[in-house]
């Protein structure tokens, strides 16, 4: 299988990425490491997953390092980065049969103390360009970690969400997810019409239509890091953002509702 088109091609530091895996799931841990029975079994905005369901989930994500590295490397890479957000919907049958079943009388939170532990064992260790067999396709390392910034980074705001806890963010973490998320949508909807700004993480152009060369862009979306995330990922919709006054949008073309979400 050869490999696939990696549009906008964006570049990651392996230590930061790994720091910021670590430092998101401990903040991941210490939010949750007083919930009781009940407020584990409060719901979610995740379907019927309860928060003990989500944070199995978050455990899954982050063992799911360790675990791919324990087997083979496969011979060429497949898939990157840019690859990640569009095919996360065609596994997540999958996923949520195997949360399920993993949640089923286990204790959340040992699970995370165990997956960080994996993690620290094992991740630190291990060279960048390792590849591993993911779901998608063979992939560096490096790039599977950019995509479990996005995971804890996406179900740290789902946990805050459903516990009214807030959850901290590691900015390196939220950078990298704001970045992925951002290459995403220039991936989905290619082009140069319109400018998305997320400060102070990312600014990407895509739609279709004139490209902008200098000055002002006729079109251009603005937004804050938390919010992106939201609208990339379909925890906010685009006309509930405008109506908040979360997210600027100015310009004929300056319309994302039709390519969002972009991972869902």
């Amino acid at each position: 299988m050869p490999p696939r088109a990696r549009a906008r091609a964006r570049t990651y530091d392996s230590a930061v990425i790994r720091a910021a895996a670590t430092a998101q799931l401990r903040h991941v841990r210490q939010a949750v490491a007083e919930l009781d029975d009940e407020r584990l079994g409060a719901p979610t905005r995740l379907g019927d997953w309860t928060v003990r369901e989500l944070l199995t989930h978050v455990a899954a994500t982050v063992d799911s390092v360790a675990r791919l590295l324990e087997t083979p490397a496969p011979p060429a890479q497949e898939a990157g980065v840019n690859d990640y957000a569009a095919a996360v919907a065609s596994f997540a049958g999958a996923v949520d049969e195997r949360t399920r079943a993993a949640a089923d009388g286990a204790d959340p939170r040992a699970l995370l103390e165990r997956a960080e532990g994996r993690f620290a064992e094992v991740a630190a260790v291990a060279p960048g360009d390792r590849l591993l067999a993911v779901p998608l396709g063979a992939m560096r390392l490096d790039d599977y970690l950019v995509t479990r910034c996005v995971e804890l980074v996406v179900h740290s705001d789902d946990l805050a969400a459903a516990t009214g806890t807030p959850v901290p963010y590691d900015r390196q973490a939220m950078a990298a997810a704001v970045r992925m998320l951002a290459d995403a949508l220039a991936a989905k909807a290619p082009g140069g019409s319109v400018e998305v700004r997320i400060p102070p993480y990312a600014v990407v152009q895509c739609v279709e239509g004139p490209r902008h060369t200098r000055g002002t862009p006729p079109n251009v979306v603005e937004t804050d890091p938390l919010t992106w995330v939201r609208l990339a990922t379909g925890r906010t919709g685009w006309a509930e953002a405008l109506e908040a006054a979360e997210v600027s949008a100015g310009g004929e073309r300056a319309d994302l509702a039709a390519h969002l979400p972009v991972l869902a």
